[in-house]
């Protein structure tokens, strides 16, 4: 798929979200659920990454970019959480925030997967094909990790840069005493393993099925 292609579509997308969450906002008379557009915004921010990627030759530029990209990737699947936000809530129609919330949650990760795709086609190129799909692995595991640091210990992937401390200190702690912190890798492993095969579901999904030949006619 061109970068025109991916940029409309996306564009079409996240005008779809921003349009229910309008209608919500009408509704309900209120600005509730406001925070879905920074949310929307954050995972699109590794697809304009993967875009750039595209355009370079160079590891020496690549790196820079490949880990900017693994820094925000998991903001994208993690929308998909913001489902926890759904109940009755006066007025407005629950199907209506089921609506918003899901496509809030799919166009994000459609974006994440999108640029994945992408990132993998460059580290493909310039590797293997398995290097590849070691990398979409490590980061699809990393992204069940990044999900669990920002849905319940509220970290942010800019956290890194003004929080450093604190931030490593968190995840040494876990990863010095895994025993002790079993929600910290049953979401990453649960959520890692669910980003994997809606990934593969994703990948398979795209490729047009083999036609098979048909049979000659005898005159």
């Amino acid at each position: 798929m061109s970068a025109f292609r991916i940029i409309s579509l996306t564009a079409l997308a996240c005008f779809w979200c921003v349009a229910l969450l309008a209608l919500r906002f009408h509704s309900s008379g209120s600005t509730g659920f406001s925070f879905l557009i920074w949310n929307l915004f954050l995972a699109a921010i590794p697809l304009g990454f993967s875009l750039l990627l595209e355009k370079v030759r160079h590891w020496s530029l690549a790196l820079p970019l490949l880990a900017s990209w693994l820094l925000f990737f998991p903001n994208a699947p993690y929308v998909l959480t913001d489902l926890v936000h759904l109940r009755v809530r006066g007025d407005v129609p629950l199907w209506l925030d089921l609506l918003m919330l899901l496509s809030f949650a799919l166009v994000s990760l459609w974006m994440g997967f999108q640029s994945l795709r992408l990132v993998q086609h460059w580290v493909a190129r310039r590797t293997s094909t398995a290097v590849s799909w070691l990398f979409v692995l490590t980061s699809l595991i990393l992204s069940g990790f990044g999900i669990y640091l920002g849905r319940f210990l509220r970290w942010n992937s800019w956290d890194i840069i003004s929080r450093p401390g604190a931030l490593l200190g968190d995840i040494t702690m876990r990863l010095m005493d895994p025993l002790a912190h079993g929600r910290t890798w049953g979401v990453t492993l649960g959520f890692g393993g669910l980003l994997i095969i809606a990934y593969l579901f994703w990948i398979f999904a795209a490729v047009p099925a083999r036609q098979e030949p048909s049979p000659a006619r005898h005159e």
